[in-house]
């Protein structure tokens, strides 16, 4: 088992930047994947980036592209988001999850480990 905690979720006015981090435990954390998710109200559970275990592989939603960075620190067990140029549309609640391997994926079901999700609420 993995256990995921996200944090650093919060209000922020369009525009600004948030990082958010997610916290690991239970297994060597330097085998699993890691992808961050989001969900907004009455909407899919969609992806928003991923990382492959060695940090050598990277993707982000069309989305995101050029404003969030994914990274990890597998001496730390951590994975964070960085979020810039916030916009309106990227209100959700974000979720941090874990797959055994070296390559992440971009469908939810890819991915048998989860945390609780933090909120990230973005003002126009």
């Amino acid at each position: 088992q993995v256990q995921l905690v996200e944090s650093g979720g919060g209000l922020v006015q369009a525009g600004g930047s948030l990082r958010l981090s997610c916290a690991a435990s239970g297994r060597t954390f330097s085998n699993y994947a890691m992808g961050w998710f989001r969900q907004a109200p009455g909407k899919e559970r969609e992806f928003v980036a991923g990382i492959s275990r060695n940090s050598g592989s990277t993707d982000y939603a069309d989305s995101v592209k050029g404003r969030f960075t994914i990274s990890r620190d597998n001496a730390k067990n951590k994975v964070d988001l960085q979020m810039n140029s916030l916009k309106f549309e990227d209100t959700a609640v974000y979720y941090c999850a874990a797959r055994y391997g070296s390559s992440f994926e971009v469908l939810a079901r890819g991915y048998p480990y989860w945390g609780q999700g933090t909120q990230v609420t973005v003002s126009s």
